[in-house]
């Protein structure tokens, strides 16, 4: 065990404890592009993916995985990005994350199919997974966790950028003749680039190696592949086949085995991707739960918003993302006047619950809309979310951040993420089936009462709504409005057990130093 205390405690110190404030902003500014254009990757294509599913003629499972398969992968890579930091040079790790994503990002702009751009997104999440990990290893490893909430700020202000920016983005690249959908995905490859660059240039971390190396790539397996039989039973369950199958038995089952074996094999490997011991701490605990409904948050809103305005709601793609930004002005504001609160008085569970308890007032009141609800409410509860957002999904991280050796940060700071991102899948997976139900549902009752055969197939044709008729697409707007805020109570009911693990975080001081002096606290 000699090693990995060398690596958490002097060598760092002299190199990161020295660093001025313009020293670290410099250091950041790379960070800060590697953080905007994973971020991006996401929003840019949320007010554009009713345009490229349908101009793929793709069907409404097919949408929400495209969301799912990026997400998916990304949360199944992220423990293991986080324990490579842990062992390798961080810098380097995450210019490789920005090569992966940039080759996933090509490779979706030049997709064909609905089921090729899935392919490509799965891919792309791979590098999404571990930009969006390292950045908060980085960082970690460079501020105390006192200041850490200053520069918590930045970050927040840098997502709140981009999750604004990327579907006006996305829904002026799709509604410019000359540029067309595909641009959502090329568009991140030169930021990604400068990303780099800047990287190479500004970034300077200790090179840290131990001998002996392994990483425990049959736990990481397990769990991938548990995590996505259940998402895969998830999408197709009572479409495909019924409740009570052979089916839901063979792929919950062999899901449920799958993920105890591998809490088996973390249990018992020397270099486990999820700590069994950090995650067993009441803070990492805690703050996995609460993870778990900011990732529903922001996944589920952004994707399902921005298909209630377009289709529900009849706006164009610019339009929709211009009616997102109430959302993001609350997580711009509530995460950079949190963090410079944080940092005054280094306590950080009271902006935690009181963004989950924003975040379920929220969802609440998202819940009520249909497709005739005022405009002023939707935006006053998208900006009640945003809010919410803003002032848990940094905080948590750095709660558990707070808890462990400098030499166990990248596995804190992946593990948290890695629920998180799970939380935010399932969640899409799950909202997204369920709208799927309730919309086909709504579409086959009101084309029956209205006297219009409705059309056999996969049910394509209702996402490419300039191909039907001016009666049907009423219809499937209707259909759409009204179903979105059933999913949206969904959320609310998860949120709350974001709420209740907050209630239960230990009232906490941030330490001012930027490793522990001591051994970890005892869970």
């Amino acid at each position: 065990m000699s090693a990995p205390r060398a690596l958490g405690a002097p060598a760092p110190a002299p190199t990161t404890g020295t660093m001025n404030h313009r020293q670290v902003l410099e250091a950041l500014s790379g960070l800060l592009l590697v953080l905007f254009v994973a971020m991006l990757s996401g929003t840019v294509v949320s007010t554009a993916l009713p345009q490229i599913i349908g101009a793929l003629n793709g069907s409404q499972t097919q949408y929400t995985w495209v969301v799912t398969a990026t997400l998916l992968t990304a949360t199944a890579t992220t423990p293991i990005w986080g324990k490579l930091a842990d062992l390798f040079n961080k810098k380097t790790l995450v210019q490789v994350a920005i090569v992966v994503f940039v080759a996933g990002s090509i490779v979706s702009g030049l997709a064909q199919s609905a089921g090729q751009l899935i392919a490509a997104r799965a891919f792309q999440g791979i590098g999404v997974g571990g930009l969006q990990a390292l950045v908060q290893v980085v960082i970690a490893a460079m501020i105390a966790p006192r200041e850490r909430g200053r520069y918590n700020g930045y970050l927040g202000g840098v997502m709140a950028v981009a999750t604004v920016g990327g579907p006006l983005l996305g829904g002026l690249i799709v509604d410019t003749s000359w540029l067309g959908w595909r641009w959502c995905f090329f568009i991140g490859v030169p930021i990604a680039v400068i990303a780099l660059f800047v990287l190479q240039a500004t970034l300077r971390m200790p090179t840290t190696r131990r001998e002996h190396v392994k990483i425990d790539y049959l736990g990481a397996s397990l769990i991938a592949i548990g995590v996505s039989v259940l998402l895969i039973w998830i999408s197709f369950v009572d479409s495909s086949f019924a409740w009570l199958s052979w089916q839901t038995f063979a792929m919950v089952g062999s899901s449920v085995v799958l993920l105890a074996l591998a809490v088996a094999v973390e249990a018992r490997t020397a270099e486990p991707v999820v700590p069994l011991g950090i995650v067993r701490q009441r803070t990492t605990a805690l703050a996995i739960l609460a993870s778990l409904a900011v990732g529903m948050a922001m996944f589920g809103g952004a994707v399902f918003l921005g298909q209630y305005f377009q289709i529900g709601r009849g706006y164009s793609p610019t339009e929709a993302g211009l009616l997102t930004i109430p959302m993001m002005a609350g997580v711009l504001g509530a995460s950079i006047i949190s963090g410079r609160l944080i940092t005054k008085t280094g306590r950080v569970k009271p902006y935690i619950v009181t963004g989950a308890a924003l975040l379920v007032v929220g969802f609440l009141l998202l819940g009520q809309i249909d497709h005739a609800t005022s405009l002023v409410l939707v935006g006053g509860a998208m900006l009640l979310v945003g809010a919410g957002v803003g002032m848990s999904m940094q905080n948590l991280v750095l709660a558990v951040q707070n808890t462990v050796p400098l030499k166990d940060i990248g596995a804190a700071s992946s593990t948290v993420a890695f629920f998180r991102s799970l939380g935010g899948t399932i969640g899409v997976s799950v909202l997204g089936a369920v709208l799927a139900r309730r919309v086909d549902s709504a579409i086959t009752r009101d084309l029956t009462a209205a006297g219009i055969p409705a059309g056999g197939g996969d049910g394509s044709s209702s996402l490419n709504l300039a191909a039907l008729p001016e009666a049907v697409q009423h219809i499937v707007r209707a259909a759409y409005g009204d179903a979105t805020g059933h999913i949206f109570l969904i959320s609310a009911g998860i949120a709350v057990v974001g709420v209740v693990a907050a209630l239960l975080l230990k009232p906490i001081v941030l330490r001012s130093s930027l490793d522990l002096s001591d051994t970890p606290p005892a869970s």
